[in-house]
């Protein structure tokens, strides 16, 4: 067992009596920021640390050529989880990000050109159900009721509350059982609407979140109407706006985010976490530690003394994974301005390409693709004249074997003319500055098993009390947060998972009593 008496530079430099408690955060992510912006607010003095050059984990920002481009989420539902953070600090969100409402939300473009614009407006909606398929139109209705219900449920009761013990799934299994959370996605939709257009509508939202709405739990219907509550947003300037505020209520707490330091072990003693080793064999002592890290990284890489009695290497090699990302970041010398700020691009095949990607682990050529446009609302993003764009196609992740240093470039071509060919014309003559993510990079850069872009995936088996807790099961004083943990992927997932610290983690004063007893 790796001990945590500390004879680093960085040990030494600390005062003999702390005032506050000491929490380190491994990550700054949107999970990693939210915890440490919660953990500030209860007492606790924070550290961050991120192995990247700069904050944001896979929200973190590029910027080339005049062009900026947010390297991950995009879509920002649920704005009153951001809006907790900044009042925790007694300031208001508002003062220091702009969010924008995006109209529609998204625009689905099927294979032969026709187009349904998904929106949060009621009557709008229902018109474009009733032009795509008339006979649906009161199943959808049915179907957006059964998202509400579910969403009372599973997001109003269940998302901040931890899954510490089995008799809370217990609890919670009879109200998922009567909403059919045993259902996939794909399967609840199917059961009230019959057109396979309208079904896929109202089905490929699990994607955002990493899993296949054909064995994704139909909890995740709950998106619908998390959506119609609260819309869909977009910052001013990009989603790393937020990313910065967060930095800034975290210094304003006294906290430090740290950059380019990468955690290579949990420190634990007598089963308990006590601090974290970094580059060099520097040690920093910690009263609590907190992964924004990928639960599975976390696990295999980050503990490597410590004997796992649930989360083992062979559970979480047998586990389901998400699927991958790859993403193409690019800049162009024009501006396509019919093109929506997200548009969710359908290939010919819907499950059959899901099979392909999460079953088959094989990569397709006829693949889907979601565009996003983020100069549609923030011209801003781009140089005067231009536009920037990202697009993301699912993909497998990285057990498939697929070599993306060889397939990268081949495949990114194959985007540019499904591209120029629909959505962009003149695409691949327009292009000026140009990026990539690969599986490859999730793995290598992001520390994401198996490149998996959203962790465990979204499967009942694999959800609430059966996902790795946001208080580890297998050391004391060690707490999970993010896509891999409770309550899930997306933002309004991650963010949830932070709150749930408020229930798990001891009060600062609790720890800082303590601290006073055992010098007394």
């Amino acid at each position: 067992m790796t001990t945590c008496v500390d004879t680093s530079p960085i040990q030494s430099t600390l005062p003999a009596r702390r005032p506050r408690p000491h929490a380190v955060v491994i990550g700054s992510g949107f999970g990693g920021l939210a915890a440490a912006v919660r953990l500030g607010a209860r007492g606790y003095r924070v550290t961050v640390l991120e192995q990247l050059d700069q904050p944001g984990g896979r929200a973190r920002v590029h910027r080339q050529d005049g062009f900026t481009f947010d390297a991950g989420p995009t879509v920002i539902t649920a704005p009153f989880l951001f809006e907790e953070l900044w009042a925790l600090c007694g300031r208001r969100l508002q003062d220091d990000v702009d969010l924008r409402p995006v109209a529609p939300f998204y625009r689905i473009r099927f294979d032969d050109g026709e187009t349904f614009d998904y929106s949060g407006d009621a009557a709008a909606m229902r018109a474009e159900v009733a032009r795509v398929a008339p006979d649906d139109v009161a199943g959808y209705e049915r179907f957006l009721a059964a998202s509400e219900a579910i969403f009372k449920v599973g997001f109003e009761q269940l998302a901040h509350v931890p899954f510490d013990r089995w008799t809370d799934m217990a609890r919670a299994l009879p109200a998922l059982l009567k909403l059919e959370g045993y259902r996939s996605v794909y399967g609840l939709a199917a059961r009230y609407v019959q057109d396979e257009r309208l079904r896929t509508v109202l089905t490929f939202q699990s994607l955002l979140v990493g899993g296949n709405p054909f064995d994704t739990t139909s909890v995740y219907c709950l998106i619908a109407f998390l959506e119609r509550r609260w819309g869909v947003h977009f910052a001013m300037g990009g989603t790393g706006q937020l990313v910065q505020g967060l930095v800034r209520l975290i210094e304003g707490q006294g906290g430090t985010v740290r950059c380019n330091a990468p955690v290579h072990e949990i420190l634990v003693e007598r089963g308990t976490a006590c601090g974290v080793r970094l580059d060099g064999d520097v040690r920093m002592a910690a009263d609590v530690v907190v992964s924004n890290a990928d639960s599975a990284w976390t696990y295999k890489h980050l503990l490597p003394g410590v004997k796992r009695q649930r989360w083992t290497d062979h559970r979480l090699d047998r586990a389901r994974y998400s699927m991958s990302l790859f993403v193409w970041y690019f800049g162009t010398r024009r501006q396509y301005p019919d093109v929506a700020h997200h548009t969710i691009a359908l290939g010919p095949r819907y499950g059959g390409l899901l099979g392909d990607i999460f079953d088959r682990h094989l990569l397709a050529d006829d693949c889907s693709l979601y565009l996003h446009r983020p100069t549609a609302t923030d011209p801003s993003m781009a140089p005067p004249g231009c536009d920037a764009f990202y697009v993301l196609s699912p993909v497998p992740h990285l057990a498939s074997g697929i070599d993306w240093r060889a397939h990268a470039e081949t495949y990114r071509q194959l985007i540019a003319r499904r591209l120029s060919a629909t959505l962009l014309p003149g695409l691949e003559d327009a292009v000026v500055t140009s990026r990539l993510l690969t599986p490859q990079d999730f793995q290598d850069t992001l520390s994401s098993y198996r490149g998996a872009a959203f962790g465990l995936a979204p499967q009942l088996a694999q959800s609430a009390w059966f996902r790795p807790h946001n208080r580890s099961e297998e050391v004391r004083h060690l707490y999970l947060v993010g896509a891999g943990t409770h309550p899930g992927a997306g933002l309004p997932g991650v963010l949830s998972s932070a709150r749930i610290l408020d229930r798990v983690v001891p009060h600062g004063r609790q720890l800082a009593r303590a601290h006073e007893t055992a010098a007394a």
